[in-house]
């Protein structure tokens, strides 16, 4: 996925009966894999991410990395 400069972000779409679903995970951690948002993309206009499911994938991506820091703090 563009727009998070190798923060291992990823996303699997899946087309079913003419619609889009899509699945935002990352793997910017060792031991975890955290998913970060998933839903049916509904425009037909291009293949872009809407600006709001963006910005939730990002806020998301900071609160995984956040409970990532605090579950590495709880392991020692």
């Amino acid at each position: 996925m563009r727009g998070f400069h190798g923060a291992g972000v990823l996303e699997i779409i899946d087309n079913s009966d003419g619609d889009t679903f899509r699945a935002i995970y990352t793997v910017r951690f060792e031991e975890s894999i955290y998913v970060l948002h998933c839903f049916q993309k509904k425009s037909k206009r291009g293949i872009s991410t809407p600006r709001q499911e963006i910005d939730l994938i990002r806020s998301r991506l900071a609160l995984a990395e956040q409970a990532h820091t605090e579950w590495k703090k709880a392991q020692k």
